[in-house]
């Protein structure tokens, strides 16, 4: 088992919050095994399948290779459909969760159902460059009733060796694991790219060793016939770095289906939608027309948080382009989670519940 790894992230002021832990991926099981274990979880109603105990049960259910008709079966099963989550019918959004013991444990992901009023049905989580692809957390999510998204996390590999191949026999080996789960999976790389706080960031990286990357990657996933994914090109809101303009980061069309922002509403910096959000928008749509997701915010907390929730809730839903967001649910720093106080937990449960617009499965979109 990999060990997990620290992140850090910068609010809109520029002000750093702490360390958080990364997805793990100890292990790569075919695609009906992960789907058994998502099975048990479901059934046991909690976690456990995801302790080393669960892990262990779990590895004793691979019976050894797939028999030839099996595995023929297998080749000749088509790539999961993505076209209605990329942009789902009807203004229907996407309301995510990204919280402490995700995605190996699914009881976050049910106390903040509880607690909003509505089933997220877009959960975030953090996997570390090297981390092996967890076929089992991302079907479980998947059959909770959530599209996981994976932040892809390059922290000790420069993006100038990975565009330069040197991880290639890693990303195909990710890339076949996605393939052979066939279930849809988001995935951000080398997210806030703009920024300055992380080793791929701007200090460390320029925008052609990024986009070279990115490229890469997605292109030995293209060839091991990982269609699954749904890639998010994910820069930080411009606001704390005006003069990095976005555009050179940009891989192209053809390698982006959706455009990630990360903002926040921090106690110090940009406290509307429009003065957060906007500014950004605004450069990205001069060189893309893809649709949107937030793929981190959250409030800082105080008097102000309740009007915070509002306005994110409102903001997302009076822009078509804008397909939804996650809440970052942590309490690291300050206390960025929905149960930081009651009027703040009613006000995102009215809020989620609502709107029509929030809480479809994205399962049933096929």
């Amino acid at each position: 088992m990999l060990p997990s790894r620290s992140r850090q992230v910068r609010t809109p002021s520029g002000q750093a919050r702490t360390p958080l832990r990364t997805a793990r991926g100890p292990f790569r099981r075919a695609r009906g095994a992960a789907v058994v274990c998502a099975a048990l979880v479901l059934a046991a109603g909690g976690c456990t399948t995801f302790s080393s105990a669960g892990r262990d049960h779990y590895r004793s259910l691979d019976t050894g290779p797939p028999t030839t008709a099996a595995a023929t079966q297998e080749a000749r099963e088509a790539p999961y459909d993505l076209t209605p989550l990329l942009r789902p019918a009807g203004g229907k959004k996407y309301l995510g969760v990204a919280a402490e013991g995700l995605p190996g444990s699914l009881e976050p992901l049910r106390t903040f159902a509880a607690q909003a009023g509505r089933q997220p049905n877009l959960v975030g989580y953090y996997a570390a460059w090297g981390d092996r692809f967890d076929e089992g957390a991302a079907a479980a999510v998947w059959h909770e009733g959530a599209l996981p998204m994976i932040s892809w996390e390059p922290h000790t590999t420069p993006l100038a060796d990975i565009a330069a191949g040197r991880s290639d026999d890693y990303i195909r080996s990710y890339a076949e694991a996605v393939r052979e789960l066939n279930l849809p999976v988001a995935i951000s790389f080398a997210h806030e790219m703009n920024g300055d706080w992380y080793p791929w960031g701007t200090k460390k990286a320029t925008p052609a060793e990024f986009t070279a990357a990115w490229k890469r990657t997605h292109d030995l996933f293209e060839k091991a016939g990982a269609r699954s994914v749904i890639w998010v090109w994910t820069p930080n809101v411009v606001n704390p770095m005006p003069q990095v303009k976005l555009k050179p980061f940009w891989p192209g069309e053809k390698y982006v289906d959706w455009v990630g922002v990360i903002g926040y509403y921090a106690k110090h910096g940009p406290t509307t939608f429009e003065t957060l959000f906007d500014p950004t928008l605004r450069q990205i749509r001069t060189f893309t027309r893809k649709p949107v997701v937030i793929p981190e915010t959250a409030s800082e907390g105080g008097e102000r948080k309740p009007a915070d929730i509002e306005d994110l809730f409102r903001g997302v839903e009076k822009r078509p382009d804008v397909l939804g967001f996650i809440w970052f649910d942590y309490d690291k720093e300050a206390d960025w989670r929905i149960s930081s106080g009651p009027l703040a937990r009613r006000t995102f449960r009215e809020q989620a519940r609502g709107s029509a617009a929030f809480g479809f499965d994205p399962g049933k979109l096929r």
